[in-house]
């Protein structure tokens, strides 16, 4: 089992969650410490309640169209907290091309509706591995 802990948030006025309540489940089950912080989060609540619980990856579900401002206002936010080391990722109704400007602004992998909940958490447990295992060693 790993370490890994998890925030995971919907920012916005978005109130979908069956989704991001699936993956905030599945990611428990495969032994990461997930924090859902539920509707409605805003970037700053998302980053301040990442350095308070030391989190390893922050995890979004954005499906009202806001990707771009939310994940990019959360990056800045990270890099001024000094966080910038956690991984943010997430999912939603993303184009390829705004996928494609969010990687290059520094935001990890993001994925579409449909995506097998196991592609996720193995995109998470290998980013882990590769960026921050040792530090909670």
């Amino acid at each position: 089992m790993s370490n890994i802990r998890v925030i995971m948030a919907k920012p916005g006025l978005d109130g979908h969650d069956r989704g991001i309540k699936i993956l905030a489940r599945a990611f428990r089950d495969s032994g990461m410490e997930v924090i859902y912080l539920g509707l409605r989060q805003t970037p700053e609540m998302i980053v301040s309640a990442a350095v308070q619980e030391n989190a390893d990856v922050i995890a979004l579900s954005v499906l009202s169209g806001a990707h771009m401002t939310i994940f990019k206002k959360v990056k800045d936010l990270m890099d001024q907290n000094e966080i910038g080391d956690v991984l943010l990722t997430g999912g939603g109704i993303i184009p390829d091309q705004d996928m494609e400007e969010l990687t290059k602004y520094g935001v990890g992998k993001l994925f579409g509706p449909g995506t097998p909940v196991n592609i996720t958490i193995e995109y998470i447990n290998e980013w882990y591995d590769k960026n921050r295992k040792h530090i909670n060693e």
